[in-house]
């Protein structure tokens, strides 16, 4: 059982940066990784994905240009580099991860516990 663990959330102004980082307890074949999000109220929604090889990525249409995922294969880590935050990117933002083949994957199998990213106006 793959475990993720998130860490890196915080309170920031806007137009401020934050860092997200997970990393995999196992699973160095993960084929894609990736970072949702869910505001309070609202349903959790796809943020940024990376593939195995680190150099396929997409973006949801929100944080496209600002937001960049980047995959460390040897250390089975993801991170999200979240510049120019805006208060509408305070939500709790998950880590998932998946063996899933198919690019991008229509689901991801595996969880974190997820970490608080909140901006202030």
């Amino acid at each position: 059982q793959v475990q993720l663990v998130e860490s890196g959330g915080g309170l920031v102004q806007a137009g401020g940066s934050l860092r997200l980082s997970c990393t995999a307890s196992e699973g160095i074949f993960l084929t894609t990784m990736g970072w949702f999000r869910q505001a309070s109220g609202e349903e959790r929604e796809f943020v940024a994905g990376v593939a195995y090889s680190g150099t396929r990525s997409y973006y949801a249409d929100p944080v496209k240009g600002r937001f960049t995922i980047s995959r460390d294969y040897a250390k089975n880590t993801v991170a999200l580099q979240m510049n120019s935050l805006k208060p509408e990117d305070t939500a709790v933002y998950f880590c998932a991860a998946t063996y899933r083949q198919t690019y991008p994957p229509p689901e991801y199998d595996y969880w974190g516990q997820g970490t608080q990213v909140a901006v202030s106006s």
